[in-house]
């Protein structure tokens, strides 16, 4: 991987076919856009030796690779059974069994027999190993079971349905299925959604069990491709609730759960950048908006209202919160939200209005809600972590918000004393404060002399929030300073967050984790010693950040990167372009194409040496596609000097997901795998 363990062997180099391409007056070349066709015989074989590229020179880090992963590995039980969940008269929960890639589901003993396997994720698997479960919805009555897997990678799912009282399967089946899903009252029919040849959820499908599937009947079909839609049951299961959505715009429609070949009634029309989220409890709507309300607020309204002229106030949005959901229970309104940065939980009782709230507890901890609950419930759980600290999972009382621990994770070898966390913030250059979530041992000093690994993400409002993760004590334990970045694009501090890093303003995201790099170099981390990792969208700040300031980097993992921006937004004929121009821009407009080309990191190749470069794709990943990587690697390693560092594309030629292996050992030794690249390169193997 770096100069010194490079292969001897000349890297891989993808066949060059210049492509002459002009739009808005200007003109450009692109010597790699023949690898869009992946069934060009050339595009397999360029992976292929790419990875054995990349395999070769992983190897010779084996040594430190494999006590990476058993150092995991120890912190990983065998055996683990999460806390279990009422769904009507059943408990369920989940297990983990020693020696398995996959968790079992299973339903809780009554009337003395014992707990039974209802699905093995094992025994899904597909030739490659690979499952991957969309769903798994008990019926209301608890005599059938909805869950659909996918065994390659792709998020199509094959729908069945499976008789609990006898573990069998029906005859019917559903080849092609996407996320969510909603049982009928009865339990004799089941809601589902349907993605287009764009893997676009278009459709929503109602199947009556017993039946073919060739008699399924289509209930909605969103014909605007910005659009997509997902379905689910209210939360007392008196509707389903069909949801259109885009990035900042939505649309609901019901279904009475009682009447299920009803046609559904919409509750508001769309209107541009108006968001609002519906639940229902006793014949009424409660609905979560940012109509009139930036940070959003929460109404009410009667079912039957056809629009908003009926929707009164509920709650009123509260200075420096942003209300994320509102959920119906009989005696309670439990309000997700956030304020300064971390998330909050806010129990209304309904009858006397009197309020508590639930937090974290820990320092620079999240809390969330851990589990389903039912319209009658007057306790819920919840999980609190931190970066440090394992899940611990408690039931908390929504009168009072008393809490009681119900299980605590146990990572055999692991004491969270030996390490500290803390919330901090960067100034990036237009003054913003932005919020930064530190890990590390407590005998590394923060004095400058300890390298550092920054994360970060940072688009779609979507939240990275402190999680504990098995692999994050070998990095702290060899003095690494762990940094959780929170830029805006992200929804860490609310919508206007999310609002100040997209579209015009995306370059935003990438000031912002450069802000934290160059704050943690100021004497917090040793500033040579840097190194930078991130997912997708956050592939693409990884893109962005290295070719902005390779100088400040001594590695960067590029995961699954969507980097070549302009031209896969030019394209409405793959996957996720039409509904992604709400996010990063429509470049068939002049003034978006010239922001999106400003920083489109295939577009933009660093100046100066280039520190070393990891990327990674899977063949099979239809949220970015693997020629994005492949790409982007190709340009980096025909344009590279002998200065710059080793340039890796790992990808994943069989079965695989957008984030990788699925299986909880393959996922494990994957990790090992980024971590020892990380290590090595931070000169932090010790």
């Amino acid at each position: 991987m770096p100069h010194d363990l490079d292969n001897s062997e000349v890297p891989p180099a993808a066949p060059a076919e210049p492509r002459q391409y002009e739009l808005h007056g200007r003109r450009w070349t692109d010597a790699y856009g023949w690898m869009r066709d992946h069934s060009d015989p050339r595009f397999l074989a360029y992976l292929r030796a790419e990875r054995e590229y990349c395999d070769a020179a992983a190897g010779r880090l084996e040594g430190l690779q494999t006590e990476v992963f058993h150092e995991v590995e120890q912190r990983l039980l065998p055996t683990e059974s999460s806390v279990s969940w009422r769904h009507g008269s059943r408990f369920y929960y989940t297990r983990t069994v020693a020696g398995s890639e996959y968790e079992q589901f299973l339903q809780t003993g009554h009337d003395g027999d014992a707990d039974r396997v209802l699905l093995d994720g094992a025994l899904l698997a597909g030739a490659d190993g690979f499952a991957e479960i969309g769903l798994r919805e008990p019926s209301p009555d608890n005599t059938l079971l909805a869950y659909s897997v996918d065994t390659t990678g792709d998020e199509v799912y094959r729908l069945r349905f499976r008789r609990l009282a006898t573990l069998t399967d029906l005859s019917e089946e559903l080849p092609r299925t996407y996320y969510t899903g909603a049982w009928s009252a009865d339990s004799r029919s089941f809601f589902y959604t349907v993605h287009d040849e764009l893997f676009r959820p278009h459709q929503v499908w109602r199947h009556v069990i017993g039946t073919p599937a060739e008699a399924d009947v289509l209930v909605l079909q969103e014909d605007d491709a910005r659009f997509e839609l997902t379905v689910r049951a209210s939360r007392d299961g008196r509707w389903i609730m069909i949801e259109a959505r885009c990035r900042d715009t939505a649309e609901w429609h019901l279904i009475p759960a009682a009447a299920p070949d009803t046609a559904p009634a919409v509750v508001a029309p769309r209107r541009k950048c108006v968001d609002y989220r519906v639940d229902h409890a006793d014949g009424r709507l409660v609905i979560v908006t940012d109509d009139g309300a930036p940070e959003f607020r929460v109404m009410t309204a009667p079912v039957d209202d056809s629009g908003r002229e009926h929707w009164t106030e509920l709650f009123a949005p509260r200075p420096g919160e942003r209300i994320t959901a509102c959920h119906a229970l009989r005696g309670h309104w439990l309000v997700e939200l956030r304020r300064d940065g971390f998330p909050l939980l806010r129990a209304v009782d309904r009858a006397t209005g009197s309020e508590v709230e639930i937090g974290a507890g820990i320092p620079a901890g999240h809390v969330r809600l851990a589990t389903p609950f039912e319209y009658d419930d007057r306790t819920v759980t919840i999980a609190v972590e931190s970066l440090i600290e394992p899940p611990a999972w408690y039931t908390a009382d929504l009168g009072t918000g008393a809490r009681e621990l119900r299980r605590r994770r146990e990572v055999p070898g692991y004491d969270p004393g030996a390490y500290r966390t803390a919330r901090r913030h960067a100034t990036a250059p237009d003054g913003t404060l932005v919020p930064v979530t530190l890990a590390w041992h407590a005998d590394t000093p923060l004095d400058g002399t300890a390298p550092a690994l920054l994360y970060g993400y940072g688009a779609y409002e979507s939240v990275l929030d402190p999680e504990f993760d098995p692999v994050l004590p070998s990095l702290l334990d060899r003095g690494v300073i762990y940094a959780l970045t929170h830029p805006r694009g992200g929804g860490e501090n609310g919508r206007g967050w999310w609002q100040d890093g997209r579209l015009a303003a995306k370059a935003n995201t990438f000031t912002d984790h450069l802000a934290v790099a160059d704050w943690l170099a100021e004497g917090v981390a040793d500033g040579t010693r840097l190194g930078t990792r991130g997912l997708s969208a956050g592939g693409l700040l990884q893109g962005a950040v290295y070719t902005m300031r390779p100088q400040r980097w001594a590695a960067v993992v590029a995961e699954v990167p969507f980097v070549d921006v302009v031209t896969t937004m030019l394209d409405p004929d793959i996957p996720l372009t039409v509904n992604e121009w709400d996010e990063w821009g429509d470049p068939r407009k002049p003034e978006e194409f010239a922001w999106m080309r400003a920083y489109s990191p295939y577009d933009n190749l660093p100046s100066g040496p280039r520190p070393p470069l990891l990327a990674t794709g899977a063949l099979h990943d239809p949220r970015v596609m693997v020629h994005e990587p492949a790409k982007w690697v190709a340009r980096l390693r025909a344009t590279a000097t002998p200065a710059d560092g080793p340039v890796y594309l790992r990808t994943e030629l069989g079965a695989g997901a957008h984030t990788g292996p699925a299986g909880r050992y393959a996922h494990a030794h994957y990790e090992a795998e980024i971590a020892t690249f990380l290590l090595h390169h931070l000169r932090a193997t010790s």
